[in-house]
């Protein structure tokens, strides 16, 4: 028996299931299950059943739905991850049995008169003048919590101030410091931490108003991490609400280029707090250009680790197969030393592996075999005169720039159905129980939407949808094998979406400063980006590949007006 669209209307019309309300019925114990239940679900599921087969359906349903409340019972917790994990190396590439880290000393740097420029230093700068003692963790703990303080009225940047335990931590560090102990590059820097990330005695808060008095007892591995390498945390910075755009429950996080506009998501704290001088450096996380985006809209440089080369125990969870954690900082080399500190395996986190991290400076890019994707970069699109200019400036450095492209064959739109379906069974509860009619975004184009929304997927489609995510996976290994790195327009050519799925690194670094057309006299300016990418793995690679690039340009030091 055929179901036309008109009589499946009629039908759940006529037993009162509206819009997703028979999602419910099939959901909960109790229903009751009727065949016009069934085949209103038909039309969601993509199939077309008999009366009959309606019929036989009807008892495996109603005990499925039992299934389903005694699960429901449970209230899992957000850190509790599926019996699955996503594993990018397939058989294919496996990461070197080698734990080699990076290899570098501080360069010597004179100490700037001015606070200001101070404050704006790089994290490798600020490595030596640490080291050496011309400056102290606690002048510049306290140089950045006064710039917060400063502008965050502003720009929105900050959940949390974490005082008492930076300017504990920042004792230490110049205890250790003048008794000549050197943790390494951070030690003694102020950082920030982008506020899905657990410290304990402080809200994690999530952006999100359900959760901002929360506080939890864990302390997440990067922030551990860090504290054991020395950094100073001085703050919680905002993101948008359960990791999507740049609005939280306090309000819409500000780009310091252009306070009329966001700072984009949802690592806008992170990207920020960074852009304007608020702190050395900050920790943003990604499942689908929450680095990537903000980085480009503030300014700064953004690393996207290898998928499983951070730890993400202690920090919420939105998709357990594609969220990452990585640095934001001024430079590429900044964010080698950071990402140095916070990589590795770790039990907690079962996606993580060891994989070497040799980065020097020594080292000759001109030897790597640099793809770009040709097309791409000959679209039409906002920016592609400054791209066009980046590959000029590789040209000049001697690169033989290798045309190349990404699969375009399969459907990468519909594999995203993957972070849809996870992020909607990360927070189901909060959905059940009608918490996220509290957050202050609503309506399409928000979780809460989303979140309802993909109640309607069928388990069927998410696994095959992951299947055929195995098979991009499988596509693109083979494309990387022709090269070490590739540059790309920032959101051109499919990148973006296709290298989350996959768990590929990039590193996002400003190429530009457009005038703004509509304010041609203001100091206001629009930063570009472009994207370097490359191999499961090959983080070194590609981000010693942005540093060579940044050697060559500026714009990654410059500074916003914060008006």
């Amino acid at each position: 028996m055929s179901l036309s669209r008109r009589h499946f209307m009629t039908a759940c019309a006529s037993i009162g299931v509206v819009g997703g309300a028979f999602v419910d019925i099939l959901s909960r114990h109790g229903g009751p299950i009727t065949v016009e239940t069934v085949a209103c679900a038909e039309e969601i599921a993509g199939i077309e059943l008999t009366q009959t087969q309606r019929e036989q359906l009807i008892e495996d349903l109603e005990q499925h739905a039992g299934h389903y409340a005694s699960i429901r019972e449970l209230a899992l917790p957000n850190d509790v991850p599926p019996a699955l994990t996503f594993d990018p190396s397939g058989s294919e590439i496996q990461p070197a049995s080698s734990r080699q880290g990076m290899s570098w000393d501080p360069a010597p740097v004179e100490r700037p008169a001015k606070a200001e420029d101070l404050a704006f230093m790089q994290v490798a700068e600020l490595a030596y003048l640490l080291k050496s003692r011309a400056v102290s963790s606690l002048e510049l703990t306290t140089l950045y919590i006064e710039r917060l303080k400063k502008y965050d009225g502003v720009l929105h940047a900050v959940i949390t101030f974490t005082e008492d335990l930076a300017y504990k931590q920042a004792a230490q560090a110049d205890m250790e410091l003048d008794a000549g102990i050197w943790r390494g590059p951070l030690h003694g820097v102020p950082w920030g931490a982008k506020d899905l990330l657990s410290v304990p005695g402080y809200p994690t808060t999530w952006g999100a108003m359900p959760f901002k008095d929360q506080v939890l007892d864990t302390k997440a591995a990067v922030v551990d991490r860090l504290e054991a390498a020395g950094a100073v945390l001085i703050a919680k910075l905002s993101l948008g609400a359960l990791a999507w755009g740049d609005v939280w429950y306090g309000g819409k996080t500000r780009n310091p280029w252009n306070i009329e506009q966001g700072s984009s998501g949802s690592s806008a704290g992170p990207g920020a707090a960074v852009a304007a001088g608020l702190v050395g450096f900050a920790i943003g996380s990604e499942t689908l250009g929450s680095i990537v985006s903000p980085s480009t809209r503030n300014g700064v440089t953004g690393h996207r680790p290898t998928y499983g080369l951070v730890s993400r125990h202690g920090a919420m969870t939105l998709s357990w197969s594609m969220d990452k954690l990585g640095p934001m900082a001024r430079s590429a080399l900044d964010c080698a030393l950071i990402f140095e500190a916070i990589r590795g395996a770790d039990t907690r986190d079962t996606s993580t592996v060891h994989a070497p991290f040799p980065f020097s400076l020594e080292n000759d890019i001109r030897s790597l075999r640099v793809g770009y994707l040709k097309k791409a970069f000959e679209s039409d699109y906002a920016g592609r005169e400054t791209d066009a200019a980046t590959l000029g400036v590789l040209r000049r450095l001697g690169i033989d720039l290798i045309p190349i492209a990404l699969p375009d064959d399969l459907p990468v739109e519909a594999m995203l159905t993957t972070l849809g379906v996870e992020a909607a069974a990360a927070f189901d509860a909060l959905t059940l129980r009608g918490g996220v009619d509290q957050m202050v975004r609503q309506g399409q184009g928000t979780w809460p939407h989303e979140f309802r929304l993909n109640r309607f997927v069928p388990a069927v489609e998410y696994i095959q949808a992951s299947r055929c995510r195995s098979m991009l996976l499988q596509r693109m290994n083979k494309v990387m094998r022709e090269v070490d790195v590739f540059v790309s327009p920032t959101f051109g050519g499919g990148t973006l979406s296709i290298t989350n799925l996959t768990g590929h690194p990039s590193v996002t670094v400003p190429n530009g400063l457009d005038i703004l057309e509509d304010l041609p006299d203001s100091v206001r300016r629009q930063p570009r980006s472009v994207t370097f990418s490359g191999p499961l793995y090959a983080d070194a690679e590609v981000l010693h590949f942005a540093h060579t690039y940044q050697s060559a340009t500026d714009f990654h030091l410059q500074r916003p007006p914060i008006q």
